[in-house]
């Protein structure tokens, strides 16, 4: 993300991203035959939720007015969006996307975009603010229904950036906001191993390239938290489903 001006700075660069690729317990290795698990994720008892927040702060810059805020949302046929379906206890497997390493989280007229973003354990988060008014991002560890700061910057100019590695210790996600703007919000899926899905407009999910075992599955949102579906079986170069409650 950052221009590199030498080759020792290229090589430590990939360096980095090979150690972010790979999350401690986690092994990249060639996957021969992998199995495949896909299906769908329903909301369920869930029920759609959006907060108003009062503009009281930067109308000239945030708008006028309310901002709404759609923490849960859910299509047209039930289906729960922004949801990520995720295995865990995988020793080794495939590489991680190489573009969804890091992340790089903007902050233009008062609002993070993306809404929900996706990096790896240990990848950089980048920050940036685009408008002419401070902006304070802090970023929270999800753990159950607690959390641990890992980032909290002033981010007082238009064009100010800060990049920090992000290692989070229990937790699958974070919660972002801006100590400035009661009203901005956003969410970060942290992936631990490459297997894992953001369900599709239509709530579906696919993760492939899965070597054959059986693993835990687990629903995530960064609003209504975690759900253990329990197990999966994937047989080498077979395809497991399920369809998923929230």
């Amino acid at each position: 993300m950052k221009n590199l001006f030498t080759k020792s700075a290229m090589t430590l660069a990939m360096l980095g991203m090979a150690t972010a690729a790979s999350a401690k317990g986690y092994k990249e290795v060639e996957v021969s035959d992998g199995g495949s698990f896909v299906g769908t994720v329903s909301a369920g008892a869930a029920e759609a939720e959006t907060r108003s927040y009062t503009i009281s702060k930067d109308p000239e810059i945030c708008g006028e007015g309310s901002r709404e805020v759609p923490f849960v949302q859910i299509n047209d046929t039930g289906m729960l969006m922004n949801a990520v379906v995720f295995l865990t206890d995988v020793d080794e497997g495939k590489a991680f996307n190489k573009d969804e390493i890091n992340l790089t989280l903007t902050q233009e007229k008062c609002e993070f975009a993306p809404a929900l973003g996706v990096m790896a354990n240990k990848g950089e988060l980048t920050a940036i603010n685009s408008d002419h008014t401070l902006h304070n991002i802090h970023t929270y560890e999800q753990i159950g229904k607690a959390r641990r700061t890992v980032m909290n910057v002033s981010q007082p100019n238009a064009g100010d950036e800060v990049t920090k590695v992000v290692k989070l210790r229990r937790g699958n996600g974070m919660k972002v906001e801006c100590d400035a703007h009661d009203f901005m919000h956003s969410f970060v899926y942290v992936a631990k191993n490459p297997y894992y899905s953001v369900v599709n407009a239509d709530g579906g999910f696919s993760i492939d390239g899965i070597p054959a075992g059986t693993y835990e599955v687990v629903m995530w949102h960064g609003f209504l938290g975690e759900v253990e579906v329990g197990e999966v079986t994937i047989s080498a170069g077979g395809e497991a489903t399920m369809e998923l409650t929230y």
